[in-house]
């Protein structure tokens, strides 16, 4: 496929795991070279251009694709201009989706040490779906995510630690997952967030922002709607807030989960209306652009077989093993090999595979989507600037 100026990959083209650059899991991690914790290494290389800087402010906008900033730029001019001056790619990881994304970021590891493996996953030995963004306290987020987070090891060096989001989030098994060891501010819309992230800490600080709403109107609306420009104009006041009220020993870094494709209407597959899709089939987790398929006894090849003839080039569709294999989850602990489908459904191009049966009737009526290993959905920024 033939890239964009400049070298980038075109937009559809498949990412592997070697994909050159940096990792959204290396952010924290050299953030926290930066301020000086002990046994922190910095693959980012940021401690060059942050020496001497005691407070970091890490803003995830949800939905802020790397390939979403040359459409938001007419209506956050702040952004574009970041962008075009202290931006650099990364790879958010796989799938390419907010709750793989926020605890890779918040742990500093790859999705399969952390074990959330995607937005749905099923809870190995049962016929549950676990819903990573709609979690309590079953299973146990410390089990089910057992890594320390950064924010954890940033706190036990003495650097004061803070989490802003939605008040909603705030004890939930995501927010515990990805984000244990900071105190945690309710924040709704984008002034409060800026408010609550500047007014973090004096020391050496660490605070981990998170604003959803571009992701929302992109989902709701379609990338470049009318509300999803309202939404980049409000990020862009966000990133502006922030930036003018960073002290001079100070440093924001503004980062994203993933980026996001509209899927047109012919391309979407429905397996809760094709009983060829669905023979087989025990439970399907996941999500549209990446289905995790868990079968009876002895039906892999069957339902790969089948899922092949029907999706044909607008999928790949792979055992658990091969997926694994690729090293897109980096290694994978035993009890964390269940949470992946026995066959995964990788869409390709801006395909999508639906559930309209066996999830939430709003989740097949989007129009964007997000999940797969193109470079539009897997490719985010990193924003790097100095008070």
């Amino acid at each position: 496929m033939t890239a964009e100026p400049g070298g980038r990959p075109a937009p559809l083209e498949i990412l592997g795991p070697d994909h050159g650059g940096g990792r959204l899991a290396e952010v924290l991690p050299s953030a926290l070279a930066v301020l000086g914790v002990p046994g922190s290494t910095d693959p980012l290389g940021l401690r060059p251009a942050l020496a001497g800087v005691r407070r970091i402010a890490v803003l995830l906008v949800d939905g802020l694709g790397w390939y979403q900033l040359p459409t938001a730029a007419p209506y956050a001019p702040t952004l574009a201009g970041l962008a075009a001056t202290v931006a650099r790619p990364l790879i958010a990881g796989f799938p390419s989706t907010t709750p793989t994304s926020l605890v890779s970021l918040g742990t500093g590891v790859a999705p399969g040490a952390h074990g959330v493996l995607g937005f749905t996953v099923r809870v190995p030995g049962t016929d549950r779906v676990l819903t990573h963004t709609d979690w309590a306290a079953d299973p146990s987020p410390l089990r089910w995510q057992p890594v320390p987070t950064q924010l954890e090891r940033a706190r036990a060096a003495g650097v004061t630690t803070t989490v802003v989001s939605r008040p909603e989030f705030g004890g939930t098994g995501l927010t515990v997952a990805a984000n244990r060891g900071g105190d945690f501010r309710g924040a709704v819309g984008g002034d409060a967030v800026a408010t609550a992230m500047l007014a973090a800490g004096t020391g050496p600080t660490l605070v981990s922002g998170y604003h959803a709403d571009l992701d929302r109107h992109g989902h709701l609306s379609g990338v470049d709607s009318a509300l999803w420009r309202v939404a980049a104009t409000e990020v862009d006041a966000l990133v502006a807030r922030l930036v003018d009220g960073l002290p001079p020993d100070a440093a924001l870094l503004v980062t994203a989960d993933h980026g996001q494709l509209d899927i047109p209407a012919a391309h979407r597959f429905d397996l809760d209306i094709d009983p060829r899709l669905r023979a087989g089939v025990r439970l399907v987790a996941g999500e549209a652009r990446v289905r995790y398929l868990h079968v009876e006894p002895g039906a892999v090849d069957d339902v790969r077989a089948a899922w092949s003839e029907v999706l044909g080039a607008a999928a790949r569709v792979r055992t658990r093993d091969e997926v694994v294999a690729t090293g897109w989850f980096g290694p994978v602990p035993e009890e964390h090999l269940g949470r992946i489908g026995d066959v995964v459904v990788i869409c390709n191009d801006t395909y999508a595979v639906m559930a309209s049966r066996t999830e939430r009737p709003m989740a097949s009526k989007l129009v964007a989507y997000h999940g797969s290993d193109t470079a539009a959905e897997l490719t985010v920024p990193l924003l790097v600037v100095r008070g």
